[in-house]
């Protein structure tokens, strides 16, 4: 990773207070619901939770068929004839921020300094730097804060996602937007390494698949993000990339 900075702002605190605008859920609802799950995992004397399993539930067939959409992802990154690119990757990179934000927002009562020591990902652990080039090893919560408050920093830049008409990207619009698409697959990530009983538990993980799935092809196909880096989740890209069967490719109303 490349030295990277952001300042943590009263802004990027306020977008993880969001939660879940499922219909008729209510926190307290989402709260007992998880605690009912987490109640009857496995716990160390200490109170803390064990460290993940290395089994990808994830990749089991009844959470990868959960779904949320019954089209091809594909046809929604295709950049339309009569729009800029750059227009394009703004748009597109604004909106996985705001979605992702609201992704994690919804798990984020359950990553914490204790639970997440470190921000993992398979066996991968994600390091902040600082402006000086200074390795940080920091908990998952506090990279993500930094994450979310750097990104959001950004796409609120009328110099660098300018919104007025007339108004040029800058030259370095290209590597800015694949740094913010790097950060944001580091979320997505953790979500599913380190959250994802907590995500079922929610029934938010056909929510999650298709977010992920959305982003995986989009990245792709402006090729946004290095393979290597998205390599450690290869697995489900693969899964998730498949066409679901028929009679199950639906959308479920709840």
């Amino acid at each position: 990773m490349v030295g990277d900075h952001c300042t943590l702002s009263g802004d990027g605190a306020a977008l993880h207070s969001q939660r879940s605008p499922k219909s008729g859920l209510s926190c307290k609802m989402v709260l007992q619901a998880v605690g009912r799950v987490l109640r009857k995992s496995k716990t160390k004397p200490n109170g803390k939770r064990p460290p993940t399993e290395e089994k990808k539930h994830y990749l089991e067939p009844e959470h990868t068929k959960v779904r949320v959409v019954d089209f091809d992802l594909k046809e929604l990154v295709v950049l339309p004839r009569e729009i800029d690119l750059n227009e394009w990757l703004a748009s597109n990179t604004t909106t996985f921020f705001n979605l992702i934000n609201l992704q994690y927002s919804t798990i984020s009562e359950f990553c914490t300094g204790e639970t997440c020591q470190a921000m993992t990902a398979c066996n991968t652990i994600y390091y902040w730097y600082d402006e000086k080039g200074k390795k940080t090893k920091c908990t998952a919560p506090q990279y993500v804060d930094f994450v979310m408050s750097m990104v959001q920093k950004l796409v609120t830049d009328e110099d660098i996602f300018p919104t007025k008409y007339g108004k040029e990207f800058p030259n370095s619009f290209d590597s800015l937007v694949k740094k913010i698409c790097r950060y944001l697959f580091h979320v997505l990530a953790h979500i599913y390494w380190a959250h994802f009983k907590e995500t079922v538990a929610l029934d938010l993980q056909g929510h999650l698949n298709t977010l992920y799935t959305h982003f995986i092809v989009f990245i792709r196909e402006f090729n946004l993000v290095d393979p290597k880096e998205t390599a450690i989740m290869d697995d489900l890209s693969e899964v998730l990339s498949l066409p679901l069967p028929a009679a199950q490719n639906h959308v479920t109303e709840r």
